[in-house]
């Protein structure tokens, strides 16, 4: 098994030099006492660690265990349960979400820094946090208050995680050329 390290030098380095991120973040009132140039590479390092140390060793089981439907319930791959306790608890499910709602509330390019270390690491485990931050976004922009206060702590948290289906049989992957529309009814659904 190769061993993942983070290339957190050169997320350094596109983050400060390149994007120079510190100075936006300080203009933005919403950014400006959330997260600065320490914040976010404290915030790298030790998604790196987690990646490296709890993640990127399950990259076989998830490969070659794979899920699967058994008795009614879905087994996912050895050690994965255990690694996504771990991965919620330390608040990564929740790196771009919402304050209010239980997320660390950081600006998407470190969420997607976060979100590159995990798939570099082990794609199959990534799919569970990349799929419930989809789910959590959709929800915290479309769903009434209500939605919001029952689902977002729960899936930030880890408790609960999400899922985003959308196909049809003809359409596979482009949704482009799908024909199903949700309209709002006179009942409010």
């Amino acid at each position: 098994m190769a061993d993942y390290k983070a290339p957190l030098r050169d997320m350094r380095f596109v983050l400060n030099e390149v994007f120079e991120v510190a100075q936006l973040w300080a203009e933005l009132p919403a950014l400006a006492e959330v997260v600065d140039e320490d914040t976010a590479s404290a915030i790298l390092e030790e998604a790196g660690k987690v990646t490296a140390g709890t993640i990127a060793p399950l990259n076989r089981s998830g490969d070659e265990e794979g899920c699967s439907w058994e008795g009614g319930v879905v087994k996912t791959p050895s050690g994965f349960p255990e690694a996504y306790r771990t991965y919620a608890e330390g608040g990564w499910v929740g790196v771009g979400g919402s304050p209010e709602f239980g997320g660390m509330g950081m600006p998407k390019v470190i969420g997607a820094q976060v979100e590159e270390m995990v798939n570099s690491a082990n794609l199959s485990f990534g799919l569970y946090p990349m799929l419930t931050a989809g789910a959590c976004l959709s929800i915290l922009n479309h769903a009434s208050d209500e939605l919001k206060e029952k689902y977002l702590p729960n899936m930030y948290g880890g408790a609960w995680a999400g899922s985003m289906c959308l196909t049809e049989p003809h359409a596979g992957t482009d949704l482009g050329i799908i024909r199903t529309k949700a309209e709002p009814q006179a009942d409010g659904s």
